[in-house]
């Protein structure tokens, strides 16, 4: 299957209300073109760099999604065009994103990540700190980042009910949260989970090798 044909596969089988973010980290301009023309608009890197780098290539009608963990020294390189992070889990994060999107006149949209698995290496906020971190950016009055909902990575894992449990404790979280702060976005899901996420109501998933094949990691 070419790539422009996963794509619209994806486009058929996902629910109305679930957003496609194209995972293209280390993969080549021209596949990112090739989904393009395929009609997607939502690509994901993890690597603030790589990102940029595409951003100046491709065209302007894409919305970037920053799907990695971010370091705070990195920002500054994304702020002018990146459409929305996915992995905020700190309120120094928050502070500098706001810092850096006020010098583009910009506001930036941001997922707060939780940690919902149970692998050491996932980034992510502990679902009970979520509380005191909105209320702190509320305190702080940072203006130019809005949170519009929660991101959260499964154990990487074949077992389904364990899954299903953790993409639940992120959608309590959400649904907690999600009217008194009029979030919209649950992204949770990859190519290896996905349909698990979405039943369990993820409204955003982060595909990558369903579309573009295995990752070119040199």
């Amino acid at each position: 299957m070419s790539i422009s044909e996963n794509i619209k596969q994806f486009k058929e089988k996902l629910p109305e209300q679930v957003t496609l973010v194209a995972v293209s980290k280390t993969k080549p301009v021209e596949d990112l073109q090739e989904a393009y023309d395929a009609g997607q608009r939502i690509f994901g890197e993890n690597k603030i760099q790589e990102m940029a780098t595409k951003w100046e290539e491709l065209p302007k009608d894409i919305q970037w999604h920053m799907i990695g963990h971010v370091q705070t020294n990195k920002v500054k390189y994304m702020a002018p065009f990146v459409s929305l992070i996915h992995a905020v889990d700190s309120i120094k994060l928050l502070k500098e994103i706001d810092k850096q999107a006020k010098k583009h006149d910009r506001v930036i949209n941001c997922l707060i990540q939780l940690k919902i698995a149970k692998e050491d290496s996932k980034f992510g906020l502990a679902p009970q700190q979520l509380s005191a971190l909105i209320e702190e950016k509320k305190a702080l009055a940072l203006n130019n980042v809005q949170i519009v909902g929660l991101m959260g990575m499964a154990t990487f894992t074949d077992d389904e009910q364990q899954l299903q449990r953790e993409f639940k404790i992120l959608k309590e979280k959400y649904d907690a949260h999600q009217q008194s702060e009029s979030w919209n976005v649950l992204s949770m899901g990859m190519s290896g989970d996905y349909p698990i996420a979405i039943a369990a109501g993820s409204t955003m998933v982060r595909v990558g090798s369903a579309i573009f094949g295995a990752r070119n990691y040199h």
